[in-house]
């Protein structure tokens, strides 16, 4: 209530009202300036009058300013409360209510210090009678206001000055026309007491929840008897119902559950029918035990009794008879009270769950615990019991939203934080909770939302209880790898439950079961999130990833098929004869569609024209493409040590995924006529695409089979790989319409020509999958043979015919590398003598010269001067050449050496070229950055093979070319691409620092030199991260990988000078660096902080940075001072543990100076605070040297000195302050 309180009235008293009608006079106004001269009833009048023209709306926003102005200054006079302690007694204005609590609430948490004590006395007594007057008659939310005044003096003065502060509390709360009174101040008091904000100093933080903490046991009491004696009351009265026909069904489960029939019993009576004063006064009880649970720790005082009256309360959320009720009778007020009663379950389950998320569990409260869960599953019985009323589903549709919600947070804290612990209880019956969780899950209603005044189904239900399994599923998986001996005892005990839940969730993915709900999910809207990535650029467009995430079924149909995983983890034999024969059925109709292709006029059609058989077709075709992405999703529990065991399942499944992708490429599926093509064509061109996937998920598995066959009869894995390509070839050449994929897909490839005519209409989808396929068969399989057969070379001339038209830029970029990987990766299984090299050096020679043969021309012709048309066209050439090059040198920079010195051979020229070409484009940033992109992957690579001179070339080069007015146009003037240039600068600069050895240490001098006298001046004051996360990664590289250069080591200076002290060289250039990083501190990027503070970490962990005598002589404390002053501003709270650690671990260096002197002379140059104040905080910090305590008193050092500045900044002046 009070949080919507305060959307009413906010806190800062600017906005302190909301609306008024009418104006005053200025004799009014005058008089009421004239504060405490004024008689209190003038007063009264005029503060209204004020009000109301403060909000009418033709006063000028200069005229409200004036008023704003007359609010504040009163407020800060001193004895203003008195006023307003009269404007509460006297006015029914809401405004001046509120403005009146507001005066009151800053005098209290700004100004109390400085009130004189007998005012003090007056307020304490004065504000509660007033509430206790007054509390039914105001409206709600300033009765709450009232109340939180109250309790804000109580977060002073108790126990010392306000000594009767709690047991007032107790005493509204149990006497009967009170108690929601009390409910509302307790429910406050825990809110504002246990977990106080920072006006609050440490010390006093700690005292007020010891003394929360020992009223604990009392106010549980208390709360276990309001709730009992109203359920008992109403029960009493109720009338006994008849002998329901089927209430003896939850007889067995439940007393297996319960071990107690009298339990059992107790929990199977009617609910009770509460009055509405008694369900409001129950709502409040609860909603005072949630936020208890939320801080208490469990204990004994969490009695047996009440958890059961919290159950009690609970099945109000999954009674339909309420609603049943409420609907008969028809009236507004019945619906209202169907509505409170269902909220009564609500707060019940809030209360369960805020129990369940805690992980620490004392022994002694697990027996109660246990009883939480066995109380619980009564209730999850009694949601999915069906009967002849009721089924699982419509019983689901009668309960409120927010009760299953809260219901489906308790089964997620169960499985995911005590599961571990209830397992090995033999009265948990761990086995039926999970036949009453599958039939929960699997009867989610779908529910409608309401969106821009448009009902939309969302499934967010069953997305959870999907997660619900997961964890499950995990957990199971772990508890087996970590008891392997009892591995199948584990599952003998789940197998049931978890084949059921497969097939289950088979079932639920399959239009030919569920049609209605999967035809409600949305295949078109991409995620915003995932849609603005991929606007920019920053998603590769892949066969398998194009839609992950990224429409409502792909994310349906993705968490589905993680469940069908984990259980085939656990499960393969029985997932695999669950999944392969429904495969099989889709398949076959599938298969038999050749039989209904027949001729027409315009070309092949599908005689098939029937609704209800199109309608049949179009879900079988769904089914089946959903299974073939099931069936890619489950390879790789076909591999590594299970291979040989699994061999026959997954060479079954790869046989017909080859039969399938070849029958569909040489029918043509995807490019005939059909009845309904709106919809028959998507399907047909999906299946075919989602086969070429499924069969390259299997790639691991034939490169895994070539290994074991290379040597002894081959020949069926040469078959399969061989048909493979056949199923890709004619795909190429034919005419496969393209479907509009949005305007987010910008690289549109139209096709991937096997030495064939390319089609203007090919679908990218297919030709996305069949180029991912050749690229996994060439760097995955590898076989030998694949540069022998036809198709291949007939990519490979097609590629390096130069009259030949060029692919789109994303077919070209595969095949590429497909071609290249051919030539450049070794063969498995085989030799280093067999391998080849020189002629398959050859052949990489001759297509890299042919696919860069116009851009090597570029060389002669640069330095003439280019009209915008002539540029334009050699920017093209420059893209298209180096998005090629670079992914090629990217696919092989892990591989062999011979792999990497053939490519550079092959790609030298190339290479000097474009070094050549780089200065000709230096103010062209968009070139730049692609030029600098090909650089980076080179060095990151190919840096060995380029060889120490070219290497020393290309750097030379860069440092002449990036001067600083080069750098300062690149960043201030040319935007985000400018900005990604110096960044690509700096991370192939990165590379060179982080290279061992002395050969490029020669370049130490001119790269520090860039990055602290260019670099730096341009984006230290710059608001934007642009570059700097790379500039500082720079200079972190610097020092960790050439600490030498900074500081001789002790074995070498002990050598030659006899003495242990470390030799500084290169001082001035260390101390920018490090001065650098600190400033850096200062700035609110909290990214750049964090990786900064990391890396002085990192070099403290592995070269001792904080005891290195120029760091800590000249530069320790001033980095511990700007860390704490960041802590003391609360700039960067988020890492308030890093902080706390880093300070530490600095202070720890020299922990006699961080006490004698640090820390005086930080509390001394501390503003705000007075020297008693400034004596307070020292005293407090203890001197301790252990991380958790020392941690500890950093924090309690800068909460108490922001709530000493806070108290003094808001005393009047002349305050006497104690």
């Amino acid at each position: 209530m009070r949080r919507g309180l305060e959307r009413i009235v906010p806190s800062t008293r600017q906005r302190l009202f909301q609306r008024c009608q009418l104006t005053c006079s200025v004799k009014t106004r005058l008089l009421w300036c004239s504060g405490l001269k004024a008689s209190e009833e003038a007063s009264l009048r005029a503060l209204e009058s004020l009000m109301t023209e403060f909000f009418h709306n033709c006063t000028t926003n200069e005229r409200k300013r004036e008023i704003e102005e007359l609010l504040n200054n009163f407020a800060q006079q001193i004895g203003a409360w008195r006023f307003c302690l009269y404007f509460l007694s006297s006015t029914r204005n809401d405004y001046v209510m509120m403005y009146s609590l507001t005066v009151f609430e800053n005098l209290i948490n700004k100004m109390w210090l400085g009130v004189p004590s007998q005012d003090k006395m007056e307020i304490r007594s004065c504000l509660p009678k007033l509430l206790l007057a007054q509390h039914k008659t105001l409206p709600y939310f300033i009765r709450n206001k009232l109340c939180k005044v109250i309790v804000d003096i109580g977060r002073q003065d108790w126990p010392m000055f306000y000594h009767d502060f709690f047991t007032n509390i107790l005493q509204l709360i149990q006497s009967p026309v009170t108690t929601p009174l009390g409910l509302i101040m307790l429910k406050t008091t825990s809110e504002e007491l246990a977990c106080p904000r920072e006006d609050l100093s440490v010390a006093r933080k700690e005292e007020l929840r010891k003394l929360l903490l020992d009223q604990v046991q009392t106010v549980l009491g208390l709360l276990t008897g309001i709730l009992e004696s109203i359920w008992d009351k109403h029960s009493v009265t109720a009338a006994t119902p008849p002998p329901s026909p089927t209430s003896g069904e939850s007889g067995d489960l439940l007393s297996s559950l319960l071990q107690s029939p009298n339990a059992a019993k107790l929990l199977n009576q009617p609910i009770p029918i509460l009055d509405t004063e008694s369900e409001y006064i129950c709502s409040l009880a609860l909603e005072c035990l949630a936020h208890l649970f939320s801080w208490i720790p469990l204990s004994t005082s969490i009695t047996p009794s009440l958890l059961t009256t919290i159950f009690h309360f609970a099945r109000f959320g999954c009674d339909t008879r309420v609603r049943k009720m409420s609907s008969v009778n028809g009236s507004s007020q019945n619906s209202v009270l169907g509505q409170e009663r269902g909220r009564l379950g609500v707060l019940a389950m809030s209360c369960i769950n805020e129990l369940m998320s805690k992980n620490c569990v004392p022994m002694e409260f697990e027996e109660y615990l246990l009883r939480m869960f066995q109380q619980t599953f009564y209730l999850l019985q009694k949601i999915t019991k069906e009967n002849n009323a009721h089924t699982v589903k419509s019983r689901l549709e009668e309960l409120d939203e927010s009760y299953i919600e809260k219901f489906t947070d308790f089964l997620r804290l169960f499985v995911s934080v005590h599961l571990r612990r209830i397992e090995s209880y033999s009265q948990f019956p761990v086995v039926e909770f999970l036949a009453l969780l599958f039939k929960y899950t699997f009867h989610q209603l779908v529910v409608f939302i309401v969106n821009f005044d448009v009902l939309q189904p969302t499934h967010e239900g069953y997305f959870s209880c999907l997660d619900i399994w997961t964890l499950f599923l995990d957990y199971l998986t772990s508890k087996i790898k970590s008891r392997l001996a009892d591995k199948e005892a584990v599952l003998n005990r789940y197998e049931d439950a978890l084949v059921l839940l497969l097939t289950e969730v088979l079932n639920r993915i399959q239009f030919r079961y569920n049609q209605a709900q999967l035809e409600e999910l949305d295949d078109e809207t991409l995620d915003d999130d995932v849609r603005s990535r991929v606007e920019q650029g920053q998603l590769q467009v892949q066969i398998l990833t194009l839609a992950l995430q990224q429409t409502e079924w792909q994310r349906y149909l993705r968490q589905s098929l993680e469940v069908v995983a984990k259980v085939m983890e656990l499960l393969p034999t029985h997932a695999f004869s669950t999944l392969f024969p429904v495969l099989q059925d889709n398949l076959e109709v599938y298969l038999g569609l050749q039989q209904f292709v027949v001729t027409s006029g315009t070309g092949h059609r599908l005689n098939i024209t029937a609704e209800n058989d199109c309608r049949r077709l179009h879900c079988s075709l769904r089914d089946l493409s959903s299974l073939l992405q099931a069936v890619g999703r489950l390879a790789e529990y076909f591999i590594g040590d299970v291979f040989a065991a699994r061999f026959n399942d997954a060479l079954t499944v790869v046989e017909r995924l080859v039969k399938v992708t070849l029958y569909g490429s040489q029918i043509k599926l995807y490019n005939i006529e059909t009845a309904v093509p709106s919809v028959l064509k998507p399907d047909l061109i999906d299946v075919h695409a989602q086969s070429l996937a499924a069969l390259q998920a299997y790639a691991h598995w034939l490169a895994q089979f070539y290994s074991e066959v290379h040597r002894q009869n081959p020949e069926q894995f040469i078959s399969l790989v061989s048909t493979a390509l056949e199923a890709i070839t004619p795909l190429i050449s034919s005419k496969v319409p393209l479907l509009a994929l949005g305007s987010a897909v910008v690289l549109t490839c139209l096709a991937i020509c096997f030495g064939l005519h390319v089609d203007p209409n090919v679908q990218e989808k297919l030709l996305l999958s069949a180029c991912h396929l050749l690229v996994s068969l060439a760097t995955t399989v590898r076989p030998v043979f694949l540069i022998s057969i036809p198709a291949v070379q007939k990519v490979f001339n097609r590629i390096t015919d130069t009259s030949a038209q060029r692919l789109p830029d994303k077919a070209q970029v595969l095949v590429c590398r497909a071609l290249s990987n051919v030539l450049l990766l070794p063969w498995p299984n085989l030799p280093e003598s067999e391998q080849q090299w020189a002629v398959r050096s050859t052949n990489h020679a001759s297509l890299i010269s042919a696919l860069t043969r116009e851009y090597r021309q570029l060389k002669s012709n640069v330095i003439l001067p280019q009209r915008k048309v002539q540029l334009e066209d050699t920017k093209v050439i420059i893209h298209q050449t180096l998005s090629v090059l670079e992914d090629i040198v990217e696919s092989i920079s892990g591989e062999s050496t011979k792999s990497r010195q053939i490519c550079y051979q092959s790609l030298q020229e190339s290479v000097q070229v474009s070094l050549a070409l780089f200065p000709a484009f230096i103010h062209q940033s968009d070139v730049t950055d692609e030029m600098l992109s090909f650089f980076l992957t080179l060095f990151q690579g190919l840096r060995v093979q380029m060889g120490v001179p070219f290497t020393e070339q290309i750097i030379q080069t860069f440092l002449n070319m990036f001067t600083r007015e080069q750098l300062a146009e690149s960043i201030l003037h040319e935007g985000s691409t400018g900005c990604r240039v110096v960044e690509k600068f700096l991370k192939i600069l990165q590379v060179v620092v982080q290279e061992p050895g002395q050969v490029f240490k020669p370049f130490l001098p001119s790269v520090i030199s860039l990055c602290m006298e260019q670099v730096y001046p341009i984006i230290a004051e710059r608001s934007s991260p642009d570059v700097k996360a790379e500039l500082f990664e720079l200079l972190f590289r610097i020092l960790h990988h050439n600490w030498r250069y900074f500081f001789k080591s002790s074995v070498l200076a002990s050598v030659q000078r006899g003495v242990a002290e470390e030799q500084m060289e290169n001082e001035a250039q260390f101390s920018a660096i490090m001065q650098a990083f600190g400033q850096s501190f200062l700035q609110p990027d909290i990214h750049l902080f964090k990786q900064n503070l990391f890396y002085l970490e990192t070099l403290n962990t592995k070269q001792k940075l904080y005891h290195k005598k120029i760091f800590r002589t000249t530069m320790l404390f001033q980095f511990v001072n700007v860390l704490l002053q960041v802590l003391v501003h609360k700039s960067h709270d988020l890492l308030q543990e890093e902080i706390g650690i880093a300070t530490y671990n600095m202070a720890s260096v020299d922990f006699d100076g961080f006490y004698s002197a640090f820390l005086p002379e930080f509390l001394a140059s501390c503003d705000g605070v007075d020297s008693n104040q400034k004596n307070v905080l020292a005293r407090n910090f203890k001197m301790d040297k252990d991380l958790p305590s020392f941690t500890q008193n950093v924090h309690r050092l800068v909460n108490d000195l922001r709530y000493y500045r806070l108290c003094n900044d808001s005393l009047p002046p002349g305050t006497v302050k104690l």
